[in-house]
């Protein structure tokens, strides 16, 4: 796997958006990926240092529409903290 798939996509979200400043930055990645995979994923696609990631098992949430209902879809997101030394994501400092 290259670390295009193991990065789906990013999270824009206020409270997302909050970590910044401090170089913490939210990614939803492939169920299957563990912590170093992320993080090695994440160093190759944006060339930075990484100093730690957290991962959370996000669950659907049950949705109802009328008579009918179901769940969202599941998901697993990362919490990414870069070293102090390296430089910001680019994508992420032209959103503010």
């Amino acid at each position: 796997m290259n670390a295009h798939d193991i990065i789906i996509r990013p999270v824009l979200t206020e409270k997302s958006n909050d970590g910044v400043n401090a170089k913490r930055y939210v990614f939803m990645v492939d169920p299957r990926a563990d912590k170093v995979q992320v993080k090695a994923a994440v160093e190759q696609a944006f060339d930075v240092k990484v100093e730690s990631v957290n991962i959370v098992n996000v669950r659907g949430k049950y949705k109802r529409q009328g008579r009918t209902g179901g769940y969202t879809s599941k998901g697993k997101k990362a919490y990414v903290t870069l070293d102090q030394s390296s430089k910001a994501i680019p994508f992420f400092e032209t959103l503010s």
